[in-house]
């Protein structure tokens, strides 16, 4: 039956490479169960939203089941949806309070109301091949481009998360105002000596070793063994602290302020009633809010077709430039939000971490509906989810790896061609340095038509990438700035 459904022979895998592949990608994404509900409540900053923490987090899972669901079954593609970050941040520090200057007292309903039209339209484009006339015409150096550019900034997640990469960015009084110092954003954690770092690099080497030696499921082997060992610190932290007291290895660590033994292990999943259906869509209409809905709509368009395209590219699935079924693939999302606003979440997008799945043998839904069912799965078992993903250091080294993995794109672009390799490279550092894959397309689709218009190769350019081009400048000078 699932030969038949999922056409593992044709697609040269197997069940057991798919649902490896599916438990690794859900584990790398597992913190979107407990960010996600913190981000919209407002916990995470310290302020109250209004939104329940409980609530939001059953409608993430429900929301990426949901849309998931749509993509194994519907698109057949081994690639998993759930709430993105980015937008999240957007609707608690953006829209909320817009809505609130605007004289609104309810601004969270008001949030979903606009992130539930934004799905409709998301919807409306995918049916009528808007969004999927735009992946057609990106150039193949620039899908490859954006395969490279989000392995980059999945590697670039990953160091941070593990707290080798910090900020050394810092607030300074100009005399005009507060700015950040003109010294570096980020530089090299010199604590090597911090548990973040021997728990990262125990699972960086453990789960290179592995994928090196082609061992089957290497990085969610590398994940467990991670798990293992930040139990064990963890146990000797709480029951011998003694052990450590002349040491200074926990002092600042994620292990010790965050990672958290789970009381039980099976828990009834929160209901989603404080915040389904709550949605204003009269208060969302408003001439206030409307430029919100173009936002979101950028955002989710550019990051799925960004993700769509680095996934599948890496995967072997684009032939002939084009990407089989993709209209599928992008509905699956435009479903899924319409759905999350309505249960009450934020945009559901494709999920870079999908790579990891990918990296592991993973080719068709059977990996998407794998990792559904643990999102509706982990809802029973919530505080095992949450110890694992409280303590961020335990998927950074899989993150890494698959950036690694990623990264072999980029012989794939025409270097010499220098209308192709410059918006290509824009895109490249782009999307990491931006911290957002749409604002880094943006910065090579815009770039991409002028260069070679003017260099006498416009007639090489899809007429779509015209508009796109300019869509995309009037989006930030107008939307952005």
């Amino acid at each position: 039956m699932l030969e038949k459904i999922f056409r593992l022979s044709e697609n040269s895998t197997t069940v057991r490479t798919e649902l490896i592949a599916g438990f690794t990608t859900f584990l790398t994404m597992a913190y979107i169960i407990v960010v996600q509900p913190l981000v919209l409540s407002g916990k995470m900053f310290g302020f109250e939203t209004g939104m329940d923490f409980g609530a939001v987090m059953t409608a993430t899972c429900l929301s990426a089941s949901v849309a998931t669901g749509i993509m194994a079954l519907y698109a057949r593609y081994p690639i998993v949806q759930a709430p993105g970050m980015g937008e999240n941040f957007f609707l608690v520090f953006s829209v909320l309070p817009a809505a609130t200057a605007a004289g609104f007292s309810n601004n969270w309903q008001i949030g979903l109301g606009v992130v539930f039209i934004s799905g409709i339209l998301f919807f409306i484009l995918s049916i009528a091949g808007v969004r999927e006339k735009i992946l057609d015409a990106i150039s193949p150096s620039m899908k490859n481009a954006m395969a490279v550019g989000i392995g980059l900034f999945i590697a670039f997640i990953g160091l941070q998360n593990a707290n080798l990469i910090i900020t050394s960015a810092s607030i300074v009084d100009t005399g005009h105002g507060i700015s950040l110092s003109p010294g570096t954003l980020v530089k090299l954690n010199s604590d090597f000596a911090s548990v973040d770092m021997l728990v990262f690099f125990f699972g960086l080497i453990i789960t290179s070793v592995l994928h090196a030696r082609g061992v089957v499921g290497s990085i969610l082997l590398g994940i467990i063994g991670t798990t293992v060992l930040s139990v064990i610190l963890k146990a000797i932290l709480v029951i011998a602290p003694e052990f450590f007291l002349h040491s200074h290895m926990f002092s600042g660590s994620k292990l010790a302020n965050q990672f958290t033994f789970s009381s039980k292990i099976v828990s009834m999943p929160p209901s989603v009633a404080p915040t389904f259906l709550k949605m204003d869509l009269k208060g969302a209409l408003s001439g206030t809010m409307i430029p919100f809905i173009i936002i979101f709509l950028f955002m989710d368009v550019f990051d799925t077709i960004g993700t769509l395209i680095g996934v599948s590219e890496r995967a072997g699935f684009i032939k002939d430039n084009k990407l089989p079924r993709a209209n599928r693939a992008l509905i699956s999302d435009a479903v899924g939000t319409v759905v999350g606003a309505g249960l009450g979440t934020s945009t559901v997008t494709s999920f870079i971490e999908s790579a990891a799945g990918v990296e592991q043998g993973g080719r068709t839904g059977l990996t998407s509906i794998t990792a559904a069912a643990l999102f509706i799965i982990s809802l029973f078992f919530f505080p095992v989810v949450m110890m694992i993903g409280s303590y961020a250091v335990i998927t950074a080294p899989a993150l890494v790896v698959v950036g690694a993995m990623m990264i072999q794109n980029v012989k794939k672009i025409k270097w010499p061609d220098y209308g192709e390799s410059i918006p290509a490279f824009l895109t490249i550092i782009g999307i990491p340095l931006s911290y957002s894959i749409a604002d880094g397309l943006a910065l090579g689709f815009i770039s991409y038509p002028i260069i070679k218009l003017f260099s006498g190769k416009g007639k090489d350019v899809d007429w779509v990438m015209y508009p796109l081009s300019a869509a995309f400048f009037i989006y930030f000078v107008v939307f952005r700035s």
